[in-house]
């Protein structure tokens, strides 16, 4: 497949961002272009708005799988691209775009070109949320077709198109939402005492919140909590009956993130006496880490290294959150990140990943998979 051809793909699927479980769209752009590709070569299966694309070894004795993420962020696009989102509030700021192009243009390479092993493209939706790896891998579907390894990528702003970055182990961090809604007695301003003021509440909530990372966390273990957002109140002279607190904690092992939450429970009900009110907390979407087999990762980085089109980075563990994670727990492999080259980050509204990353990415996988076929042999 030439580049103008994937480019031309990732601009429509630029266009047609959808949230998590809704890619309703997305799903019958893949399904149409798959329909057009030698139907003898592979099997389809459908879950919710995902697809299964099971490509035919010619003497498999096992199965390998590539993972891409479909659904859009709830941002309003700044891009200066013609073929800018035509879904108003939803753009692809993460580079799923690219993704499932880069999926399509190795998917369609092996279905004209096949290995020996069996190749399975996963097209997941709702990574953003509220999370479609965990689902998809407890579903029948992916049961009958489960991998033996499984990969992926993830395109990186910050680094030039060629360059890719991994490590072994842990790559991304343990994440999880965070909602606290506080509810007390409003009242009007002038009678304070009459009240159960929430924005006051929150606010110590909040400041104490920040405590627990550097008093309850090991210093030589990583954690974070943010929070992002703080809504209360109607107007400036009403006493606020509610208040409602928004964030994200991130934790480099699962025993900080238990232990984090130990300790925001125990604040909140802090909170609940001290300021007389009631408080309901809601983790919403919570990730696995992304841990790299060590021994795959290994292999993968020995071979990657000695490309001339390739720069190889190891990187350091990020704080980032990627639901891929749960896939890595039950199923060997590993997850890269891809140099695209843009002065905006992941979730930007001006993000604009160079188009050739495509064309490396294509050519990389599909070279590392028909190389891993081999070895087999």
């Amino acid at each position: 497949m030439t580049l103008p051809t994937l480019v031309q793909i990732r601009r429509d699927l630029h266009q047609i961002p959808e949230p998590g479980f809704q890619e309703v769209k997305t799903q019958r752009y893949l399904l149409d272009y798959l329909s057009a590709l030698p139907a003898a070569r592979f099997s389809i299966k459908t879950w919710r708005t995902g697809i299964l694309v099971k490509v035919h070894g010619t003497n498999p004795s096992r199965m390998l799988a590539w993972r891409a993420d479909m659904d859009g962020l709830p941002i309003e696009e700044e891009t200066s691209y013609p073929f800018r989102s035509v879904h108003p509030g939803y753009m692809h700021a993460c580079g799923h775009d690219m993704h499932m192009t880069i999926a399509l243009g190795i998917l369609t390479h092996f279905v004209h070109h096949p290995i020996k092993d069996d190749l399975l493209f996963i097209f997941q939706p709702a990574e953003e949320g509220p999370g479609g790896a965990q689902p998809m891998l407890a579903s029948e579907e992916l049961a009958a077709w489960r991998p033996d390894a499984i990969f992926a990528l993830h395109i990186a702003p910050e680094y030039p198109v060629g360059t890719i970055a991994l490590r072994q182990g842990i790559l991304f961090a343990n994440t999880s939402e965070l909602f606290i809604e506080l509810t007390g007695k409003g009242g009007h301003a002038a009678y304070p005492h009459r009240a159960n003021d929430m924005v006051v509440a929150a606010s110590h909530l909040v400041t104490q919140l920040q405590t627990i990372v550097s008093r309850n966390v090991d210093p030589l273990d990583s954690a974070v909590i943010t929070i992002g957002k703080i809504e209360g109140g109607s107007r400036q002279n009403i006493i606020a009956e509610k208040a409602r607190i928004e964030g994200t904690i991130r934790t480099m092992s699962m025993d900080s993130m238990q232990r984090v939450k130990e300790r925001i429970e125990a604040l909140v009900q802090g909170v609940e006496v001290g300021f007389a009110c009631r408080a309901s907390i809601d983790y919403g979407c919570t990730y696995s880490q992304v841990y790299n087999d060590p021994a795959l990762t290994g292999e993968f980085m020995e071979w990657a290294g000695e490309r001339e089109d390739i720069q190889l980075i190891e990187c350091s563990a990020a704080m980032t959150g990627e639901d891929f994670g749960y896939f890595l727990a039950e199923i060997p492999g590993f997850l890269f990140w891809m140099g695209a080259e843009t002065p905006y980050g992941l979730h930007h509204a001006k993000i604009e990943p160079s188009e050739q990353t495509i064309d490396v990415a294509v050519r990389l996988v599909t070279d590392y998979f028909a190389w891993k076929s081999d070895q087999a042999e």
